[in-house]
C-alpha cells in the first residue's frame, strides 16, 4: 500500500527524447519554450550527446547517438526519433532498485552506474513497465 510518507519515488526527473541532431533539435525546442538549453554534456560510457532544458521542475532531455552501436542509435534505427524515456528522482537508489527488482520489475543494469547531469542511473527493462522505458536517478553527492 501506497502512504506519501513512504515515497520512494519523488518526482519525474526529466524526459529524455531521443533525436536524430542534437543541433537541430535544440532550435526546434527553444522555439517551442521560448529559450535556450542550460548544458550540453557527452556520457561516452552510454554514447551518447545530451541537452537538457529545464521546463518548470521537470528537465527535458535531448539524447543524440555519439556511437554507432549505442541504445540510442538503435532506438532511433527501429522507432525513429521520439520520447525515449522517462526518468523518476529517488533519494536512494540502491534502496529502490532492490525494492522493485523485489516486486517483480526487471532491472537493465543491476548496479547503478554514472549518467548525465551529475546523476547516478539504472533502468528498468520496459517488458516490466507495460513498455515504457523508466530510469532512476539519484544526484551524485558533491565533494567539497
Amino acid at each position: 500500500m501506497y502512504h506519501e510518507t513512504n515515497k520512494m519515488i519523488k518526482k519525474i526527473e526529466h524526459i529524455g527524447i531521443a533525436v536524430k541532431s542534437l543541433e537541430q533539435s535544440n532550435k526546434v525546442f527553444e522555439r517551442l519554450f521560448g529559450f535556450s538549453h542550460y548544458k550540453l554534456e557527452k556520457v561516452e560510457s552510454e554514447g551518447v550527446s545530451t541537452s537538457f532544458f529545464m521546463l518548470g521542475e521537470t528537465k527535458i532531455e535531448l539524447l543524440e547517438a555519439s556511437a554507432e552501436n549505442s541504445a540510442i542509435a538503435k532506438f532511433i534505427e527501429k522507432k525513429g526519433e521520439g520520447i525515449h524515456h522517462i526518468a523518476y528522482e529517488v533519494d536512494d537508489i540502491t534502496t529502490e532498485m532492490a525494492r522493485l527488482k523485489s516486486e517483480g520489475f526487471e532491472l537493465i543494469h543491476q548496479e547503478a552506474k554514472d549518467g548525465a547531469d551529475n546523476k547516478r542511473i539504472c533502468f528498468l527493462h520496459p517488458k516490466s513497465t507495460n513498455g515504457v522505458l523508466v530510469e532512476l536517478c539519484q544526484e551524485k553527492i558533491k565533494q567539497s
